[in-house]
C-alpha cells in the first residue's frame, strides 16, 4: 500500500481549494478539529468513570450515600 507523503497532501489540499473555496475547506478544518477536540474529551470521560468505577469496586473510594430514612418500608 503506497504511502501519501507532503506532495499528495499538498495536491489533495489544492483540489479542495479548487473544488470548495479557500474559506469552506477552513471552516471545514475547523469543524474536523473541533469534533477530534470532542471526540477525546469523551474519551478521557469514559476513562475518568470507568477508573472511578474500579476503585470503587476495590473499595479505594466510597461510593454514593444510601438515602436516610427511619428503616421503615411504607407501602
Amino acid at each position: 500500500m503506497p504511502d501519501i507523503g507532503l506532495p499528495e497532501l499538498l495536491i489533495i489540499i489544492g483540489i479542495l481549494v479548487l473544488l470548495f473555496g479557500a474559506g469552506r475547506v477552513a471552516e471545514l478544518g475547523g469543524a474536523l478539529g473541533r469534533a477530534v477536540r470532542e471526540f477525546r474529551r469523551g474519551l478521557r470521560d469514559e476513562d475518568e468513570a470507568l477508573g472511578q468505577s474500579e476503585r470503587r469496586q476495590n473499595g479505594q473510594e466510597p461510593g454514593p450515600a444510601a438515602p436516610a430514612g427511619d428503616g421503615s418500608y411504607r407501602h
